[in-house]
């Protein structure tokens, strides 16, 4: 009861990358880079371990970014001819790659982390991957035209390493989706049919990953204009829970979401959010506990997990490592008092 598991990403050391950084710039290039990659996926390993999280990822380690870490291996993206774009509904400007050409995988995208990360743990593990409608969001098309063509062209391309990825012995394929909540009409038009496109023929346990962004000022200054309650999850989880997706990972955590919106997920596995990425301050166990204690009022216990609000990429390290320790004891405690 209570599985505790986070969002995905974890900081990376300083000797692998710039601190406190969403975009970070590499300490190192080459060999020598990949080999700092290795030994950082191997050690967040351990701290996640350590902590006593019941499943693990890779943190995100080899990734300079969440949705960049895919594109690199992906032909028919330009890389050298960034152009300055809005995204997320234009929430925030950032400097994106542009479609070109016909889309193809290039290689595997994050077989060394999954190969690694299941030779150094015995914990269920999870692998994380950008979910199509989001990754349309982050680049410039210069190709095919309408978003939905273009997220289908990706789908495929997550689905073949989806299916790679279960073959490396990954148990839960998470694709993140933060755009859910900004584009709802299109999720029901063909949002969801592109995440179940990319998690086609898949056994292992699926996930959608639907938060309201990093701790970053731009999504702090967003959220601010969203009102006293937060309902956006309110327009796409109904055509969630008909789909085939297993699992939906929120957020809760000092957050304006009404807990009753959970119940629309109805046979799902709730990855619910009790740890706020978006402050410093480290919640004590009983506060864990307490929104774990509100969330049972409409999800089952047997299928409540306990999840941080979204990715700790640009935390501070110490902070995210206290932080998951919180979370595996509040959720101790959440078990001695709904056990």
């Amino acid at each position: 009861m209570f599985e505790t598991t986070i969002a995905g990403s974890l900081p990376k050391p300083f000797w692998l990358a710039e601190p406190g950084k969403l975009w970070p710039q590499w300490k190192a290039q080459g060999a020598e880079l990949e080999a700092a990659k290795r030994d950082a996926t191997v050690l967040v390993l351990k701290e996640q371990e350590d902590a006593g999280l019941d499943i693990v990822t890779d943190g995100e380690q080899s990734r300079q970014h969440f949705v960049h870490g895919f594109l690199e291996a992906v032909v028919g993206i330009d890389f050298d001819h960034k152009v300055k774009m809005g995204i997320r509904n234009n929430r925030y400007e950032a400097m994106v790659p542009q479609v070109t050409g016909a889309l193809r995988l290039r290689s595997r995208v994050h077989r060394m982390e999954a190969t690694l990360a299941r030779a150094h743990t015995k914990k269920k593990l999870k692998i994380t991957l950008p979910g199509p409608m989001t990754i349309v969001d982050t680049v410039a098309d210069r190709y095919y035209g309408d978003r939905r063509s273009l997220a289908m062209a990706f789908a495929d391309l997550l689905n073949d390493e989806a299916r790679a990825l279960q073959a490396d012995g990954v148990d839960v394929l998470q694709f993140d989706e933060p755009a859910f909540n900004v584009y709802p009409d299109e999720v029901n038009d063909w949002g969801i049919a592109a995440l179940e496109r990319a998690a086609e023929g898949l056994s292992c346990t699926t996930a959608v990953h639907i938060c309201y962004g990093y701790g970053i000022q731009a999504n702090l200054d967003w959220k601010k204009s969203l009102g006293d309650e937060w309902r956006q999850y309110e327009q796409i989880f109904p055509a969630l829970a008909k789909s085939s997706i297993k699992q939906v990972s929120l957020e809760c955590a000092n957050s304006h979401v009404p807990m009753e919106l959970m119940s629309l997920l109805v046979n799902k596995d709730v990855l619910v959010g009790v740890i706020d990425v978006a402050s410093d301050a480290i919640e004590t166990p009983e506060q864990v506990a307490d929104v774990i204690g509100k969330a049972l009022d409409f999800v089952p216990r047997q299928r409540l997990l306990p999840c941080t609000n979204c990715g700790m990429a640009p935390m501070n390290r110490e902070i995210a490592l206290r932080k998951l320790n919180a979370l595996v004891q509040g959720a101790a405690l959440a078990r001695t008092r709904h056990g």
